[in-house]
């Protein structure tokens, strides 16, 4: 219970602290708007790596080579826990916006920070909101800045690696004609929400997949692609999951 008092506490200071330093970076930003993102991105990867800290994690990245340098990608990855965001974020090498459900737009403070982030909130009920958000990101994606999306919409709460894909998740890589990088993290459950309200020591494992590419794509791999990438990350998820429960015998 402790760790969990310190990480909010952590979280809550860090935000209110954090209210002029979004000023400074407001100025500098009308004057190098490059230099406000890239500062911004190392501070919030800073944050959420201390939380990570504070919460015990002990997190391993396996294959970060995959990820191409020279272009914005669309990471999918596999959804069972809060802390799939505060990990995944932490360790991304450069900007990139996640597709985030429209609660967290309520957040004072929060929002501010992820709308710098070049974060998205999805409105799932509001169909035309819904598209708004998706050639949104499609957008941010050719401007060099890349998304990841939890395409089953919601966290996996069975013993299943992943829940279906909700239609037509992929097709903001197919439109922005960039390449997919599947994101597999295991074991993230196990910090906080399979003994709420506590959080524990965890070892977890991200694990970034070889790209897919997405362009010129013909009726048949258009249709095959879904599968493929549930596939990766799939057999990624299970593949690790086997090596944590080797170690923890």
């Amino acid at each position: 219970m402790i760790r969990t008092i310190f990480a909010v506490l952590f979280a809550v200071v860090y935000l209110i602290c954090g209210i002029p330093v979004l000023g400074i970076e407001w100025i500098i930003g009308k004057f190098n708007k490059e230099k406000m993102d890239v500062s911004s991105l190392r501070m919030v990867q800073w944050a959420l790596g201390t939380i990570g800290k504070i919460c015990g994690v002990k997190l391993t990245v396996i294959g970060k080579e995959n990820i191409p340098k020279d272009q914005a990608v669309l990471y999918v990855c596999n959804h069972r826990s809060y802390f799939d965001i505060i990990l995944g974020y932490s360790i991304m090498p450069g900007l990139t916006g996640y597709i985030s459900k429209d609660d967290l737009e309520k957040v004072p403070l929060l929002n501010i920070w992820m709308r710098r982030l070049y974060c998205l909130f999805l409105n799932r009920t509001d169909m035309k909101q819904g598209l708004k958000t998706i050639l949104k990101a499609i957008e941010y994606i050719k401007q060099g800045v890349s998304i990841c999306i939890f395409p089953e919409g919601t966290r996996n709460r069975t013993d299943a690696p992943l829940l279906e894909f909700h239609a037509g998740s992929l097709k903001i890589a197919e439109k922005a004609q960039c390449p997919i990088v599947p994101m597999t993290i295991a074991n993230a459950e196990q910090i906080f929400e399979a003994h709420s309200p506590c959080i524990r020591k965890t070892k977890v494992i991200i694990e970034y997949g070889e790209p897919i590419e997405t362009k010129n794509l013909d009726r048949t791999q258009q249709k095959a692609l879904t599968s493929q990438v549930v596939a990766r990350i799939s057999e990624t998820y299970e593949k690790n999951m086997k090596l944590l429960s080797g170690e923890n015998k």
